[in-house]
C-alpha cells in the first residue's frame, strides 16, 4: 500500500515543444512542476501524422495511427507531480489525451538500478504519449513531420504562452 508522500514514476515521450533546445524544455526541470529525468531517445513504432497547425504553430500528434511517419522524441521518467503538470500543460483531456503506447529505443542513456543492462537500441518499451483526437478536419491533410523543431526550415514560428496575450 502506498502512503499519500509515496511517489510512482511514469515514463512520458516527448515530440514537441518539450523536448531539449525547444521553448518549454525549462517546464521538465522547474522543481514546482515535480521532477523528470531523460531516459533515451526513441520513436514511435506506429506510424502518426505530427502536424503543426493552430494560430499559434502548435505540434500535434494526430492519433491516427497507420499515418504518416514514425515520430522521433525522447523518453522522460517522470514523478506523479510532473505527470499532473504535464497533463495541466497539454490541457488533458479537452485539448491533449494521454495514452501509452510502445516505442523502439534508439540510444538509452540514463543509468539503470545496479546489475540492470539499459535497453538495447531497437529494442521496445512503452510510456504514455499526449496525442489529440480534438482537431479540425483539415489537420489530416497538413504537412506532416518525422521530427519536430520550433526553429526549423517549416518556418512556422511557435508562439509561446507568454506571447498569446
Amino acid at each position: 500500500m502506498c502512503l499519500p508522500s509515496c511517489s510512482h514514476m511514469a515514463r512520458v515521450f516527448i515530440y514537441g515543444t518539450l523536448k531539449k533546445g525547444q521553448p518549454n524544455f525549462y517546464r521538465l526541470f522547474d522543481a514546482a512542476n515535480g521532477k523528470a529525468e531523460f531516459l533515451a531517445s526513441a520513436c514511435t513504432t506506429q506510424r502518426y501524422p505530427l502536424v503543426i497547425a493552430g494560430e499559434h504553430n502548435i505540434p500535434f500528434l494526430l492519433n491516427l495511427p497507420g499515418q504518416g511517419y514514425r515520430v522521433h522524441g525522447e523518453i522522460y521518467e517522470v514523478d506523479d507531480k510532473m505527470l499532473r503538470s504535464l497533463d495541466d500543460f497539454e490541457d488533458v483531456p479537452a485539448m491533449y489525451q494521454r495514452t501509452r503506447v510502445t516505442l523502439e529505443v534508439k540510444e538509452w542513456v540514463a543509468k539503470t538500478a545496479a546489475g540492470e543492462e539499459r535497453p538495447a537500441a531497437g529494442s521496445a518499451t512503452e510510456a504514455f504519449l499526449y496525442s489529440t483526437t480534438t482537431y479540425r478536419p483539415d489537420w489530416p491533410s497538413l504537412t506532416r513531420y518525422e521530427s519536430y523543431d520550433a526553429h526549423g526550415a517549416h518556418g512556422l514560428r511557435y508562439t509561446t504562452r507568454s506571447e498569446r496575450d
